[in-house]
């Protein structure tokens, strides 16, 4: 199957607002997998035609120039091509920065970006169309970018890095400690997490602690009695997390991994030029 995705750093001064670029090819006729769970994506379909089914069974066809909500599991992906996509992750405090709504409220869900943000999108996905390389696309990208949270000032930095770096940090983050981290109430800290992140807490550790568990898998780092002592209850617990967060079985991870789980790997490439919580995902 010729299938190729690659993946490229936003500008440094983007970087706690965005996750990675990413420009996905497939020279086939029909392309079907799944994508794990994820931060939003900005998306622009720059050739074929494409289709989600969302974590709670919602299915619907891709604008062309998409916003995706975070989501709350595997969501399978369909491609009728030839099929060319590029996008980028929209991190907590760039939908904070970005966004007029609660992330809470796109979960497992894509709207046309134009609705909200105007036609001008329409010259930004004939511009990606018309690039030859990926760093070409990079800086079309980071301008795009730019232009959209031109003029925001209200960027959620304090209380995402804090959110980041309790998730980063434990194998099993605590919810706790987080509010104490943070310094508000509990319930100030859920209603932030859900305005920025599209969850509460507690499923925010969920989410992160299934992912990064199945990356150390999947990169031979660590072995699933290992994982299950540090921060699973046991086998069978361990088993439902990841299949809920990534679509795929432990026992998968060291068989053959689906074609863009695989691919997702590349990721680790960008350590040291994004956020920890990117490449450890």
């Amino acid at each position: 199957m010729d299938v190729s995705l690659d993946y490229a750093a936003p500008d440094a001064d983007l970087r706690e607002y965005l996750s990675v670029f990413y420009d996905f090819k497939f020279h086939g006729s029909y392309f079907e997998d799944m994508e794990r769970a994820d931060f939003a994506q900005i998306r622009f379909l720059l050739a074929g035609k494409g289709a989600y089914r969302f974590a709670d069974g919602h299915e619907q066809d891709s604008p062309a120039i998409a916003i995706v909500g975070p989501t709350t599991g595997n969501t399978r992906v369909r491609l009728h091509g030839p099929g060319a996509l590029f996008g980028v992750g929209l991190l907590p405090a760039g939908w904070g920065a970005m966004m007029g709504f609660e992330a809470s409220t796109l979960v497992n869900r894509a709207i046309d970006a134009t609705h909200l943000f105007g036609p001008a999108l329409y010259a930004v996905i004939e511009q990606l169309r018309a690039a030859t390389t990926l760093e070409e696309k990079v800086v079309i990208g980071n301008a795009m970018v730019r232009g959209l949270a031109e003029g925001i000032t209200d960027a959620p930095l304090a209380f995402t890095r804090v959110v980041d770096a309790w998730l980063a940090d434990s194998l099993s983050p605590d919810v706790t400690e987080l509010v104490a981290a943070v310094g508000l109430s509990r319930r100030q800290v859920e209603r932030q997490c859900k305005r920025l992140y599209g969850a509460p807490p507690k499923m925010l550790a969920r989410k992160y602690r299934a992912l990064r568990a199945a990356i150390t898998l999947a990169r031979g780092e660590s072995n699933m009695d290992d994982l299950i002592g540090e921060s699973f209850y046991d086998q069978s617990h361990f088993i439902r997390e990841i299949k809920q967060f990534t679509g795929v079985t432990p026992k998968k991870f060291h068989d053959e991994l689906p074609t863009l789980a695989k691919l997702t790997l590349k990721r680790a490439e960008l350590a040291g030029q994004v956020e920890p919580i990117i490449y450890q995902t």
